[in-house]
């Protein structure tokens, strides 16, 4: 994944050395195109000024070449206009032909040469004795100095806004993994700031929708158990008259209603919380022969503890026996306690008809029916949901396999005290 701040950065570095580059060439395009025609006619317009006329002594002629080659620090020749030498100061200069000179400047290994033909039609050459700081190197250098400048400065103001991004996406995917109270720190007063505060505002909504959502849940619940309750009693109050298949299945209905309400409360109670209420040392086999034996069934096996809510961890065995006495059909189901690695393995195995190797992790979905489900309704309600939820919540994991000789084996392992 790339960061955003080294994003930002890279384009700051990209931008100022393009910045630097581009400058630097256009100087030195620019020092190029000022040494035009007119600069050098003015030129040579001033040195003949500064030189004797053309019909002088020599000496005369010498002494002020002399001069310029002491302030100009040139090496300089001055030539008739037929190409005689009358003078010379510094190195000889190459050999000179009129015919073949041209006004003008080019840079040498020693710096720039300048051939200037004088208004009295004599030519003076110069060139330059020592290598002058080149104006573009230093340009180039300064503009150099104030990039790095201002990269070392855009360091921590990037490198802050990144860590602010990191922060909040930090903070929506905790409030993605189901922590509700998550919240963001609100800094500055920029974009990012105010995208801080709507997601803050945004998870307090969705904090009290889904707050009253359980508290409607729980509490409709909780209001149906009156009614379920009367209809319980008005079944078992009717009259010898009455059918009994129907009086049986009523009975039968109510239990389920009964049940599943129980197990939305539940589920309402430990969406509310985070982790377990209570913690304490649990023998797993103990709770496990324990809800067995509700249903005339026995656990084998070997004692193991776990760290765990022992209420929690009996709705887990008996959700697990039920699931199979309803859908194991009429084969036996055997429950098993062992310890594995550290681990405390619970296994309910039925003689059903098994559940298809494609659906058995969604059959932990509230209220998945398998794909032609049976007339029994083949549908895991809320109870395979708990028990996947319970387990987590353990530290272990519930999975559906399938048992040797048909039917479906549950293994659910948590951590070993």
């Amino acid at each position: 994944m790339q960061r955003l701040y080294l994003q930002f950065y890279v384009t700051i570095l990209v931008v100022l050395a393009v910045f630097v580059g581009a400058a630097a060439l256009l100087w030195r395009l620019a020092d190029d195109d000022n040494r035009t025609p007119q600069y050098l006619d003015v030129a040579a317009e001033l040195t003949g000024a500064l030189l004797p006329d053309a019909d002088a002594a020599k000496a005369d002629q010498q002494k002020a070449i002399e001069a310029l080659h002491r302030k100009l620090r040139f090496d300089i020749a001055l030539y008739r206009a037929d190409g005689e030498q009358i003078a010379m100061a510094g190195k000889p200069p190459p050999r000179f032909s009129p015919e073949r000179a041209r006004v003008g400047w080019r840079r040498g290994p020693g710096g720039p040469n300048f051939t200037l033909q004088l208004p009295d039609g004599r030519w003076l050459v110069a060139r330059q004795v020592r290598e002058r700081p080149n104006p573009t190197f230093w340009i180039a250098a300064a503009l150099a100095l104030v990039a790095i400048a201002v990269a070392v400065g855009a360091f921590p103001v990037v490198r802050g806004l990144g860590r602010r991004l990191e922060r909040l996406r930090a903070g929506v995917e905790q409030l993605g993994g189901g922590d509700l109270g998550a919240r963001v720190k609100v800094e500055g007063r920029d974009e990012v700031a105010a995208l801080a505060e709507s997601f803050n505002r945004s998870a307090q909504r969705i904090e009290e929708l889904l707050t009253a959502h359980r508290l409607l849940l729980a509490n409709a619940s909780h209001e149906l158990r009156t009614p379920l309750a009367r209809i319980a009693v008005a079944a078992s109050l009717l009259g010898d008259n009455a059918d009994p298949k129907t009086r049986d299945s009523l009975k039968q209905d109510v239990a389920e209603l009964d049940q599943l309400i129980e197990q939305i409360l539940l589920a309402s109670r430990l969406e509310a919380l985070p982790t377990l209420e209570h913690r304490e040392p649990v023998d797993l086999l103990a709770v496990a022969a324990e809800e067995a034996s509700h249903y005339d069934l026995e656990a084998s096996g070997q004692p193991v503890t776990v760290l765990g809510d022992r209420t929690l961890l009996r709705r887990l065995v008996r959700n697990l026996v039920e699931n199979a006495r309803r859908y194991g059909g009429e084969g036996p189901v055997s429950v098993s306690v062992t310890h594995e690695d550290g681990r405390a393995v619970l296994e309910v195995t039925d003689r059903g008809p098994g559940v298809p190797e494609a659906e058995r992790q969604r059959i932990f979905e509230p209220f998945y029916r398998l794909a032609g489900g049976h007339e029994s309704g083949r549908g895991s309600g809320l109870g395979l949901a708990l028990v996947l939820d319970i387990a987590r919540r353990h530290g272990g994991d519930a999975v559906c396999l399938a048992a040797e000789g048909g039917g479906s084996r549950f293994r659910v392992d948590l951590p070993a005290a």
